[in-house]
């Protein structure tokens, strides 16, 4: 009887013990973060001697990813739609599915769903770069150029998110908003005149403003999250492959807490 008590004890002391091992951690990651983060925005203003490179990661970092932002969205439109018509089916008038559609895209499902495919196309990309920059001593070599990790690499990556991560958005909503346009006109029993007006009958600017003017948030989250595990990862090729995807799940949910915190602080 003394045996499974006393194996159940140090079951529970074990777990314990791992518990305050992983909560200690998490405090050191949120303190490095945060260091990192305050660092990078304090030296953005030095990157007016750097628009090059900033320039640069707005055509890799930005451009390069409105197809797979353009496919995401029209997919987007169509399932809230087909969605849509399900949830209300037999409960809400079917003239009131474009305003449904309209808040839904351009408050939540445009933001985020973008900033989640732009997350795990850019976190990713960073985190890899940053950390194999390290596994090949480049970031030692910088340092003994006297170059500046944050501002030559953080910094120009940080700008180019945070300014066309919101143009993607607003790209993302209108290539939704014809896809949806598409599948009702396909497939659902509602004029194209009753749908449109529907998605002007509650349609209100500061929706738009605050969905897209969180991407701005957003932007800089996916860059920050992306060089702090870039800057921590360890061993080799397999440490690039835990940095990117730390650095998309990091991204992810901090996109989701940021997204909740500004609904919140909207109402």
């Amino acid at each position: 009887m003394i045996a499974p008590l006393r194996f159940a004890a140090y079951i529970g002391s074990s777990a314990r013990t791992e518990l305050v091992k992983q909560i200690a951690a998490l405090l050191l990651g949120v303190r490095g973060y945060t260091i990192l983060a305050v660092s990078t925005i304090v030296k953005t203003p030095l990157l007016v001697k750097n628009i090059d490179i900033t320039t640069k990661h707005m055509y890799t970092l930005g451009i390069e990813s409105v197809l797979l932002v353009t496919m995401i969205a029209a997919f987007l439109g169509s399932a809230t739609v087909t969605q849509a018509v399900y949830q209300m089916s037999g409960l809400v008038p079917l003239r009131y599915l474009g305003a449904l559609v309209c808040k839904t895209t351009v408050t939540e499902l445009g933001p985020v769903i973008t900033s989640m495919v732009f997350a795990g196309r850019v976190a990713t990309g960073i985190a890899a770069e940053i950390a194999s920059m390290k596994g090949s001593e480049q970031l030692d070599a910088m340092s003994v150029l006297r170059l500046d990790p944050i501002r030559y690499l953080i910094v120009p990556k940080m700008v180019a998110c945070v300014i066309m991560l919101p143009v993607l958005t607003i790209w993302a909503i209108l290539v939704a908003f014809a896809g949806s346009a598409l599948t009702v006109a396909i497939s659902v029993d509602v004029t194209m005149h009753t749908y449109l007006s529907g998605m002007k009958l509650f349609f209100n600017p500061v929706d738009v403003y605050v969905g897209v003017g969180k991407t701005l948030i957003f932007g800089a989250i996916v860059a920050i999250t992306g060089a702090y595990y870039g800057f921590q990862a360890k061993g080799g090729a397999a440490g690039v492959g835990n940095a990117t995807t730390k650095a998309v799940v990091v991204s992810a949910v901090l996109i989701l807490v940021f997204d909740f915190v500004v609904a919140v602080l909207a109402m």
